[in-house]
């Protein structure tokens, strides 16, 4: 069933408004540096120790995968994997051995060679079986199947799986799955990272600018394109996108032009191309299940109840903000509950007024009202695109007897704040690297994960992430990933307000690009890009 609905999407346009111009096949040219604006300091250059676009966007072109999706396809999935750092790959014991035939010749940018080792080093450091640490480790959760890693040789690698994990491949092909060098230190990689990739990091001045320059010695014959990608860090939202409409930029920041910033960059800058796309980044409500009185389920039933999805679907995104669960619904993801089912989700209710009468009876049985509210601090990050919703939500606490303070975190300290539980309540934005229910539901709800952060936990649903995640894709799974789905929604394990759909714009003379509409995460290896100017 996921199949066939791939190739159908795959054919289609990506979702995409085009402010001018027409599709023109250009020769490919070389040279030019690609001039890019970014909202922040990256928190670091290591790809496997961040969980944020602010680090993969920029730095997915030092790296290589094992495997990748396919850059010039707008859709992620298993069909869009090819082959990258391996030439082959072939399952075994019935997809619970998963063995890679790699590339030879190949060396990382400090002329050392890429072998097996380094595949096997990369996975048990993620794995923590290595005597080197990673600092922080958010995406571990995506390989509790994994056992180890097995090399035959310096160029064939095995995963052995605990058992079988017919996605596996997926989690393999994302942005946030490069490989490292064995002999680099998780320390350097945080500030100069080596990789095999298409560009070489050069420098990162705090609050100015990130530069990459192209890698001379890359195996990839004739590429890349560019002589390298820079990146200007401009915190204001209005001052960056008018340097993109001065000309100052060649590209947006990946997914930072909302629909009303894109109304008006339409009328500024007519020549711009920008391309419409779901980004399959949700903005959710996050509570500390571990902190008083959150630990309390009705309380968090009721601040479910109380949010208007509408209104933030109206406000902030001029209606064009996709309803869902944890999973991003069709057409623009393949697992997310449709309208039909998720209409029978507690909470999703369109009688906003009846939702809010009951989540004040439960608040009140709680001792709260008019004249003793609820006093919170309501965290989030330093941008805007965190801070407009924040604002919105705490208006519709108030409605159920909850005064909320905003406090804003600085985009280096979030994520590390909120995985520690450092909050009360929060406002946040999840992004999933590969539209895959084996990387949703254990990267943001399995017990023990480091992104879960509202200590969810449930030995049930654990049983049901395991039942899934064996099963092939077809009908059966998808009806099962519903229903974990609508549990989490009405467990308040972290209640989706609205799935964003977002712009890319970029000057005209920016070719070979290509948006990708069901992950933020993976479209960022650069190598194919060109100037035509």
């Amino acid at each position: 069933m996921k199949m066939n609905f791939l190739k159908l999407f795959a054919t289609a346009a990506v979702i995409a408004g085009t402010i001018g111009g027409t599709s023109i096949a250009f020769a490919e040219k070389s040279g030019g540096i690609l001039k890019f604006y970014h909202r922040g300091t990256p928190p670091s250059g290591s790809i496997h120790e961040e969980a944020t676009s602010s680090t993969v966007v920029p730095y997915m072109s030092v790296f290589n995968n094992l495997v990748m999706f396919d850059q010039a396809k707008p859709v992620n999935s298993i069909e869009t994997i090819v082959p990258d750092l391996a030439t082959s790959w072939e399952w075994g014991n019935d997809k619970s051995k998963l063995t890679f035939k790699l590339r030879k010749g190949v060396k990382f940018h400090d002329g050392k060679p890429f072998t097996a080792k380094d595949v096997a080093c990369t996975w048990n450091l993620i794995l923590g079986k290595s005597k080197a640490k990673l600092r922080k480790n958010p995406r571990k959760s995506w390989y509790k199947n994994l056992a180890s890693v097995e090399t035959n040789g310096d160029y064939e690698v095995t995963f052995n799986l605990k058992r079988r994990q017919p996605a596996f491949l997926m989690l393999l092909a994302s942005g946030y799955s490069p490989v490292y060098p064995c002999h680099v230190p998780p320390k350097k990689m945080r500030t100069k990272p080596i990789g095999t990739g298409p560009f070489k990091f050069v420098s990162l001045k705090q609050n100015e600018h990130v530069k990459f320059k192209k890698n001379d010695d890359y195996w990839k014959k004739g590429r890349p394109l560019l002589d390298g990608h820079e990146w200007t860090i401009i915190k204001s939202r209005s001052t960056r996108v008018l340097g993109l409409i001065a000309g100052k930029f060649d590209m947006s920041f990946a997914g930072d032009i909302s629909i009303p910033i894109y109304k008006d960059l339409a009328k500024q800058a007519p020549h711009m191309v920008c391309e419409k796309h779901a980004t399959n980044v949700s903005t959710n409500l996050i509570v500390n299940q571990f902190k008083a009185p959150f630990d309390n389920a009705d309380i968090r039933k009721a601040m479910v109840l109380t949010i208007d999805r509408a209104a933030f679907n109206k406000i902030l995104g001029h209606n064009e903000f996709i309803m869902g669960g944890s999973m991003l619904p069709p057409p623009h993801g393949v697992w997310g509950m449709p309208p039909e089912v998720l209409k029978n989700v507690a909470g999703y209710h369109p009688d906003v007024a009846a939702n809010r009468a009951e989540a004040q009876k439960i608040m009140k049985k709680l001792g709260y009202g008019p004249d003793n509210p609820l006093k919170i601090k309501v965290a989030t990050r330093n941008i805007a695109i965190y801070r407009d919703p924040a604002v919105l939500l705490i208006d519709h606490l108030k409605e159920i007897y909850i005064e909320g303070e905003l406090d804003t975190v600085e985009t280096s300290n979030w994520h590390a704040k909120v995985a520690r539980k450092d909050y009360q309540v929060g406002l946040n934005l999840t992004g999933i690297g590969v539209d895959e229910p084996d990387a949703m539901f254990y990267e943001n709800y399995a017990c023990g994960s480091q992104r879960n952060y509202t200590g969810y936990c449930k030995e049930e649903m654990m049983a049901l992430f395991e039942k899934q995640s064996m099963m092939d894709d077809g009908p059966e799974r998808l009806k099962l990933v519903y229903e974990i789905d609508k549990k989490l929604q009405e467990d308040a394990a972290r209640p989706i307000i609205a799935h964003n759909v977002r712009y890319n714009c970029f000057q005209p003379f920016v070719k070979g690009f290509k948006t990708m509409t069901n992950s933020l995460y993976n479209g960022w290896r650069f190598e194919d890009i060109y100037l035509d100017k």
